[in-house]
């Protein structure tokens, strides 16, 4: 069975979405987590909603400082360091 080019240009434009979704959005592995946990806490933050990583950066949703205000953080994965902090 041959398929044409039709046919596979069509699987591919299918195929290339899920692929993406799937790399997207990882959970960090647990002494990661524990890592991004630690600096949090060391930063003065005091809960956070979800920690992931996405685009190469590690991404933690919501977190809140001693004093409520939330924020949205990115951190280098390399040297932990917050390299975006975006009050919500």
């Amino acid at each position: 069975m041959r398929l044409t080019t039709a046919a596979l240009a069509l699987a591919l434009a299918l195929a290339l979405p899920l692929a993406g979704a799937a790399m997207a959005d990882q959970k960090l592995a647990p002494d990661q987590q524990a890592k991004v946990e630690a600096l949090l806490k060391q930063e003065g933050f005091t809960k956070w909603k979800e920690i992931e990583l996405d685009d190469g950066m590690i991404e933690v949703d919501d977190a809140i400082d001693a004093s409520g205000k939330k924020f949205d953080l990115k951190l280098d994965p390399k040297t932990m360091a917050i390299v975006k902090r975006e009050a919500e």
